[in-house]
């Protein structure tokens, strides 16, 4: 499975997303919930859909996901948690 992204004129083919290479987007997502946005960004990427959208899909069902089953979404110092 691969990705691709416009570079200049250039289209390039890369890997898909890995638990250590991801947007900067899921940094502050607890791990499970963060490979589950990974595992549906993959799959999304391999039908066809754009990158930005997605991430866009895949962090916002990995959310439902982890909120479903009581998973802690965020970590403790991520900006969204500082009062």
């Amino acid at each position: 499975m691969m990705r691709s992204v416009m570079v200049g004129n250039q289209l390039n083919t890369i890997m898909p997303y890995t638990r250590k290479d991801y947007p900067d987007s899921l940094k502050n997502f607890m791990a499970p919930v963060r490979n589950k946005a990974i595992d549906i960004a993959n799959a999304l990427l391999a039908e066809g859909s754009d990158d930005s959208k997605a991430i866009a899909i895949a962090t916002a069902r990995a959310e439902e996901w982890a909120l479903k089953r009581k998973i802690k979404v965020r970590k403790d110092n991520a900006p969204e948690n500082r009062n």
